[in-house]
């Protein structure tokens, strides 16, 4: 398991950090919503390098369903390695990442696809930590009654292993990992960026599309597998701009299944946008948008029964996490319905 070493240089950083996390910790204690914050990266000095903002972007989509927030990947990694990926240390630790070679062991992944793993690599490395911390949020998350929130759980497990913060019954006594927990924390909230986009986003919210609701939330019926509606639907012709309702990056752009030409987005409090049965999508995964920003037009592709735009919000990328819309729309300032 990974150790936590502080130098000289790195200790003036950790007491900066936890003065900041006083004035903050106790905000994202109870989690009841993903903390610290949500998946929008800081850039410029200091901040994420652009070369691995979408390795951890991707990273933190947990392939289980939960929601990982970006930043508190990147502080991991800025706190093992400074984002060096040729970093080494006297314990054996390798990497962007800091694996010891036993846990890259059983933990590696390849990332890339070009049929290695390699701990060096950071399209390796970033992946194995992500998915590391992902499996640690899912087991944290079975545990309501541990004292801490799932992502100082998450992090506490990382740190020390979950066998002690079993023990415990939440984050460990150790000075080592409670520290941890304390910089890492703070140094998500410092990788946060304001808004997604930085210069190219704005913190604009609007409508996806200008029509009239049509089938409400949660409207019961046979014509979907879920056996209720899980979005709203516009009553927009064939055709009609489709626009992100606020900024973020595309997680998802292209074939849905039921729901036809789709796109997903993932806004900067972790929340995703869907936006279904498009006739045509005209952006790309892995880009950022602002809010407004034209992204397809409507139509009736997939399982639909006449050309509309289908609206969902959700937890995260993948369909079953769906929540209200409307309600989460007017928190951002739009009356609609």
């Amino acid at each position: 398991m990974k150790t936590f070493a502080v130098g000289i240089g790195c200790f003036l950083g950790f007491i900066l950090a936890v003065a900041l996390f006083v004035t903050m910790f106790a905000d994202d204690h109870a989690e009841a919503a993903p903390a610290p914050a949500g998946g929008a990266l800081r850039g410029g000095k200091g901040g994420v390098p652009g070369r691995y903002k979408d390795l951890i972007y991707d990273a933190a989509e947990c392939k289980n369903g939960q929601r990982l927030p970006a930043p508190v990947l990147a502080a991991q990694l800025r706190q093992e390695s400074g984002f060096n990926p040729r970093a080494g240390s006297d314990k054996g630790a390798q990497g962007i990442a800091q694996f010891v070679p036993g846990t890259w062991a059983s933990r590696g992944i390849d990332g890339d696809g070009d049929g290695d793993r390699d701990v060096w690599d950071p399209k390796d490395a970033i992946p194995a930590q992500g998915a590391f911390m992902c499996s640690l949020l899912t087991m944290a998350k079975k545990h309501p009654q541990y004292d801490g929130s799932p992502t100082e759980l998450a992090l506490a497990g990382y740190n020390a292993g979950w066998g002690a913060v079993a023990k415990y019954g939440g984050v460990p006594p150790y000075r080592e990992t409670q520290n941890y927990v304390r910089a890492i924390t703070a140094g998500a909230k410092d990788l946060t960026a304001a808004d997604v986009g930085g210069s190219a986003g704005t913190g604009t919210w609007v409508r996806p599309v200008d029509a009239k609701l049509g089938t409400p939330y949660h409207a019961s019926g046979a014509a979907w597998s879920s056996g209720y509606h899980t979005g709203v639907d516009f009553a927009a012709a064939s055709g009609t701009t489709v626009r992100a309702v606020g900024p973020g990056r595309v997680v998802a752009a292209g074939d849905g299944g039921a729901y036809g030409n789709q796109i997903v987005i993932r806004h900067s409090d972790g929340m995703h946008s869907q936006y279904g049965h498009l006739s045509a999508v005209t952006v790309r995964p892995g880009q950022t948008v602002r809010g407004g920003a034209a992204i397809g037009r409507s139509g009736q592709t997939g399982n639909a029964y006449g050309p509309h735009l289908h609206f969902e919000i959700r937890t995260t990328a993948a369909y079953g996490s769906d929540i209200a819309p409307l309600p989460y729309l007017r928190k951002h300032g739009l009356q609609i319905g």
